[in-house]
């Protein structure tokens, strides 16, 4: 692989070279006052990414994956009840976790591509008139099918239900890249990760909790250790983790977020819109079209792109890997095969894109598809002149 080829696919995104070189730091001393003047810029900046004035924030090194650990344990006890749509790939992991630990889950069966039904929510939570339901869990950005989840919508439903059942949003790959309002929609337990929109290397599993969540840790049942939010809040009053800290990643984090401040995180999340909306652009112009139904859940950091039935949709990314060195993102579960994926978050600028477009072109072409080459490039181009330097100006 040419390592000097921009990635596309949906994560770990392109690593800026100075938070390359912000993780590669000489060893401290993590017990001294030199880790808190990298620990607490971490938890305050996150704070700020996810819109809230009150959320406690940790940091665990993980992934994504122990941030949903991190909410169920630190939260619930076996036998609870969670209400969670399953509408791709990354709902399903959770779910899955939810069942692995014990805990009932109510299935709201979503159609890959469809976003979150908060009128279902409603309807399910109106009629849980003895409020069994501990949990609502919603996949805010799917990553598998490129659909962006209304989760504003999901907080009006269970306050028009007058349900006190808390709301965790797996924003993996939507916070740092798209408008995400923890206090304003009422989230209590919000989980991302490093290797998204925060543009480093996966390592760090992000979470923010509410203090109804923090409440919440006192009674859940359901064991934890290595996740335990209680002893990390207690390491963090001390400048420290309750184990050796990941000093490198942690230094990263600091910068990436200096850097999204720098830009400004409304100036972020229109270019990561005028990013997508260019490659959207292209895969009409290729006459194919998203999994994701349609403009009101279209992802602005991740499309999912349908081929011609009977057309294996995996063979684009192995010969974009093998014949041009680039990568794209495979379609995985129900759609696996069906579609590709291009991821179009973290560190990205428009002109990048068009060389993802250029490729993907290139490769369509090379296996027979009926594409002509430039036009979805020529689509993006339409789109994209003089767009960056007009939204600045605005700015």
């Amino acid at each position: 692989m040419n390592f000097q080829n921009p990635v596309f696919i949906p994560g770990p995104t392109n690593m800026p070279e100075v938070i390359r070189q912000a993780c590669s730091m000489p060893t401290i001393d993590h017990r001294s006052p030199v880790f808190g003047k990298i620990l607490h810029p971490c938890l305050e900046g996150v704070r700020r990414v996810l819109k809230s004035a009150t959320a406690q924030i940790f940091i665990f090194p993980s992934t994504g994956t122990g941030g949903w650990e991190t909410a169920l344990t630190n939260t619930l006890s076996v036998g609870d009840r969670v209400l969670a749509a399953r509408n791709g790939m990354f709902s399903h992991r959770w779910i899955d976790m939810c069942q692995r630990h014990g805990l009932q889950v109510q299935i709201v069966e979503t159609a890959w591509g469809e976003g979150i039904s908060a009128a279902r929510y409603e309807e399910i939570l109106r009629a849980d008139t003895g409020h069994k339901i501990k949990v609502v869990l919603a996949t805010h950005n799917e990553t598998a099918t490129g659909v962006l989840s209304d989760i504003a919508a999901v907080r009006r439903a269970m306050d028009a239900a007058g349900h006190p059942a808390m709301l965790f949003v797996d924003g993996v790959s939507s916070i740092g890249s798209v408008d995400f309002r923890m206090d304003d929609w009422g989230v209590d337990v919000a989980v991302t990760g490093s290797q998204k929109g925060f543009m480093l290397p996966a390592g760090l599993a992000i979470v923010g909790f509410s203090t109804k969540a923090m409440k919440a840790v006192e009674t859940a049942g359901l064991p934890r250790t290595f996740f335990d939010v209680r002893d990390m809040a207690k390491g963090y009053a001390a400048n420290a983790f309750p184990y050796t800290p990941p000093v490198g990643l942690m230094n990263g984090l600091k910068t990436a977020l200096e850097m999204l401040e720098a830009e400004g995180l409304e100036n972020v999340f229109a270019r990561h819109h005028r990013i997508a909306e260019g490659v959207r652009r292209a895969v009409d112009a290729w006459g194919l079209r998203l999994c994701a139904v349609s403009p009101e859940v279209y992802s602005n950091t991740v499309s999912a792109i349908c081929t011609p039935e009977g057309f294996n949709a995996t063979d684009i990314v192995t010969v974009a890997a093998r014949d041009y060195d680039m990568a794209f993102g495979v379609g995985l579960g129900e759609v696996a095969g069906k579609l590709f994926r291009i991821g179009h978050l973290g560190s990205l600028t428009d002109a990048m894109m068009l060389s993802g477009l250029g490729v993907a072109e290139m490769v369509m072409v090379d296996l027979g598809l009926d594409i002509k080459l430039g036009s979805g490039v020529a689509a993006a181009q339409a789109y994209y002149r003089h767009g960056a330097k007009a939204e600045r100006v605005a700015a």
